[in-house]
């Protein structure tokens, strides 16, 4: 398929690189970086999205943790 693309400098020089020492077209090593791309991600284990906080996230329990629950921890830790 034939098309344009207006790729970065710092990508285009490399795939001008990889173009010539592999004695291919430019949009012969394009296309190879990006299958070689969609390989490494479709290999790639999924990994939830990192939470950004200041609090931690505990894993999910099979319990609702109700005003008792905080008010018992809170008698038997003295605070």
């Amino acid at each position: 398929m034939r098309t344009t693309l207006s790729l970065d400098d710092d990508v285009f020089a490399v795939a001008r690189q990889r173009a010539q020492r592999e004695r291919t077209s430019l949009g012969e090593a394009v296309s190879r970086y990006v299958r070689d791309a969609l390989r490494a991600n479709a290999q790639a284990p999924a990994t939830p999205a990192v939470l950004r906080s200041k609090y931690s996230v505990l894993p999910a329990r099979d319990e609702i943790i109700t005003t008792e629950h905080v008010r018992r921890l809170m008698d038997q830790e003295g605070i």
